[in-house]
């Protein structure tokens, strides 16, 4: 909704760990914790397709500058592959384009097949993606029945665990590097067990520095709309998808010039990227170290410049 009857939007920092619902686009999802919110910003890291449930970060107002951040992270997905029919799309939305029979399977087999794909490898991305060739979308381009060449990338399966087997049907949870499709993962894995195979579930349980989080359903969200004290208790502070760069506090100078987008003198891991805080603990965002690891350079400023100044005025 917009314009002069549309509710007002308020500026709100922090970070909502959305249980995505199936059925569902990634930037639909989005646009709800938006108005629920009544944010004047808002953007989400490692987008799920409409299959796929779980866990969708959506960072607000100053978090969003933290999302770029989170694109490199690993991801891990409870994932359940139907053994004997390949689907157009990999999952279970496409047309069945082939079938195969499905050989006699016990679990330790299984096992040593996953065991197979762990490690460092590369993987052909699917027509079905976000890619793009020739400045158009991949997937767009198979929709029209037109497949082109794509370079194999590199990956990571850190684990693959068999969680279930029964009949025709794997249940695995995979940890795995950016970039990695799942439903190739699912596809390379049926044809390792000599049939063929595409995702009927696709649910993610991590991502980067959120393990086993407590995530929040998009019902929990819309119910307390515009109650911005209940709403606002759900989000972790922006710097909690940091955790992995290394700390380095300011000075009360230090800080100042920091803010004002100049290097200031400081310790820290040379060469690092790192989480920057003010002499009271309060965030202000990430820097840059240099070679000797003696000054830092503002890389993001994570924090409203306006409300400080008014609150130090």
């Amino acid at each position: 909704m917009s314009g002069p009857d549309a509710p007002a939007r308020r500026q709100v920092d922090g970070i909502l760990l959305l249980d995505k619902p199936e059925g569902l686009s990634s930037n639909a999802a989005l646009q709800r914790v938006r108005r629920a919110y009544r944010a004047l910003k808002a953007g989400h890291t490692g987008s799920l397709d409409p299959l796929a449930s779980g866990l969708l970060p959506v960072c607000l107002g100053q978090a969003t500058k933290a999302s770029g951040l989170l694109l490199d992270a690993d991801k891990t997905y409870d994932v359940t592959i139907a053994l004997g029919e390949r689907t157009a799309t990999g999952d279970r939305e496409g047309e069945t384009v082939e079938r195969a029979e499905v050989p006699a399977l016990d679990p330790a087999a299984v096992r040593r097949v996953a065991a197979g794909f762990q490690g460092e490898r590369t993987q052909v991305p699917p027509m079905y993606s976000a890619l793009k060739h020739a400045g158009e979308r991949l997937y767009r381009l198979a929709r029209k029945g037109v497949e082109v060449e794509r370079t194999p990338r590199p990956i990571v399966i850190h684990r693959l665990d068999l969680l279930e087997l029964a009949g025709a049907t794997l249940r695995f949870e995979a940890r795995c590097s950016k970039g990695t499709y799942v439903r190739t993962l699912a596809e390379d894995i049926a044809r390792a067990l000599g049939t063929v195979g595409h995702v009927t579930r696709l649910r993610r349980l991590s991502l980067g520095p959120f393990a086993s989080p407590r995530m929040h359903g998009l019902g929990e969200v819309e119910q307390a709309a515009g109650d911005f004290a209940t709403l606002d208790a759900l989000l972790l502070a922006p710097d909690a998808a940091l955790e992995a760069l290394p700390a380095v506090r300011l000075g009360v100078a230090e800080q100042a010039c920091f803010l004002q987008g100049q290097p200031v003198f400081a310790a820290g891991p040379p060469g690092a990227k790192v989480r920057v805080y003010a002499s009271e603990g309060r965030f202000l965002g990430v820097g840059q170290m240099t070679p000797e690891g003696r000054r830092l350079a503002p890389d993001r400023i994570m924090i409203d410049l306006a409300a400080a100044g008014r609150a130090t005025a």
